[in-house]
């Protein structure tokens, strides 16, 4: 039981307050501070920052990150060149937190941010506490509500779990949520970038589910004879797929006779229904990019490469629309060499399919873009880097 400690918020706007209320009835002594006079009979707010966070065990950041005006959605955006957010207000109020807390403190940033933008824009500020990242599952109406029974809770430091220090916090923080929530959500633990990324790319697979229904629609509109319902709910009954933890694994791309052959004649249907957006083109160029960003790392370790299969699934020997040929494409177009490992010898090993069993010697890699081979110095993990021990 973690009642004792005391609970500060810097930012008591649309999601700082409710919050911040939140946890108060939840027993804890909650102050706040924001730049606007604000005031509630539920926490204390006070006068200046430093009033708030000198005496907090936990300090909560929940300054916005805004984009300029026009980024909102409210109006199109396509149209406008790309900008990350603003993190000015945020970098004042750490530098300023920071200058008042001490090393037996946390300060915890809740804002949206980009992956990396912890650890590039917001740590050098923070040199005198422990600086995690939290951010919060909301939506505005429920933002109370939201806050007390999450999805699941995001906690990130420096180095994930591996550093002493950092596994400290996290648990205090996990404990801190046992005793504010109700629900008993599931919590994640990850470095500042995997739980950046946690929380923009939850928001990002909601907009791609209403991208794609709504495209749905317009498909069925120009179509006829058919009603989107009928489909949309079809596909939200498909637990076995498209509803569920299938296909949640990084790895190869997508192949066969069916996936990367339908996305190419859905690009012309929409083309011929004049939609006005091809989905299944940009669905086509990730597919590709990918495989490029994969084979330029992959070159990275050795030109003489060799590939565990053709196939573009374990068990089937069949390559069509194979995401291993589609791979070595890129591989040739960049200098490499495919081999059979019989008359030239082999620098890199790729294991296409995680069933996969590979055998090596040392001087030879072994490239899992799995990251489920047994760990050792010549096995390269794509899409994981190790992380520093914090001393």
């Amino acid at each position: 039981m973690i009642y004792g400690i005391k609970i500060g918020f810097i930012g008591l706007g649309k999601l700082g307050m409710p919050c911040a209320e939140a946890i108060s009835d939840k027993g804890f002594d909650v102050t706040g501070y924001d730049i606007v006079d604000k005031s509630s009979n539920k926490i204390t707010v006070k006068h200046s920052l430093q009033e708030v966070v000198e005496d907090r065990d936990i300090v909560f950041v929940a300054t916005p990150t805004p984009h300029e005006d026009g980024y909102d959605g409210r109006a199109p955006t396509s149209n406008l060149p790309v900008k990350d957010f603003d993190y000015t207000a945020v970098k004042e109020v750490l530098s300023r937190c920071n200058k008042y807390m001490s090393s037996e403190q946390t300060l915890v940033l809740i804002s949206t941010v980009l992956p990396g933008t912890t650890r590039r824009e917001f740590a050098p500020l923070v040199t005198n506490t422990k600086l995690m990242y939290n951010p919060y599952l909301i939506a505005m109406g429920t933002v109370a509500d939201d806050m007390i029974n999450p999805e699941m809770i995001m906690i990130g430091s420096k180095n994930g779990m591996a550093g002493k220090n950092c596994k400290i916090r996290s648990e205090l923080l996990e404990s801190f949520y046992n005793q504010v929530c109700d629900n008993m959500p599931r919590v994640e633990f990850g470095t500042w970038e995997e739980t950046e990324s946690m929380k923009i790319f939850y928001n990002t697979f909601i907009s791609t589910k209403v991208a794609l229904v709504n495209m749905i629609q317009d498909v069925a509109h120009k179509t006829g004879n058919m009603n989107v319902d009928v489909v949309t709910q079809a596909l939200a009954k498909s637990t076995m797929r498209i509803i569920s933890p299938r296909y949640m694994k990084a790895g190869m791309g997508d192949g066969g006779a069916c996936h990367p052959r339908d996305n190419i004649a859905l690009r012309w249907l929409a083309k011929e229904l004049d939609l006005g957006y091809d989905m299944f083109e940009s669905i086509m160029t990730a597919r590709e990019k990918q495989a490029e960003n994969m084979a330029k790392a992959i070159l990275e370790h050795g030109n003489s490469i060799f590939f565990t299969s053709d196939s573009y699934k374990p068990g089937v020997n069949m390559p069509d629309g194979s995401s291993s040929l589609l791979l070595q494409h890129y591989i040739i177009k960049h200098g490499g060499q495919i081999v059979n490992g019989i008359n030239t010898p082999v620098e890199v090993i790729v294991r296409i399919h995680e069933s996969d069993q590979v055998t090596a010697d040392e001087s030879t890699i072994i490239f899992d873009p799995w990251r489920s081979y047994p760990k050792a110095d010549n096995v390269v993990y794509y899409g994981k880097y190790s992380k520093l021990q914090e001393k």
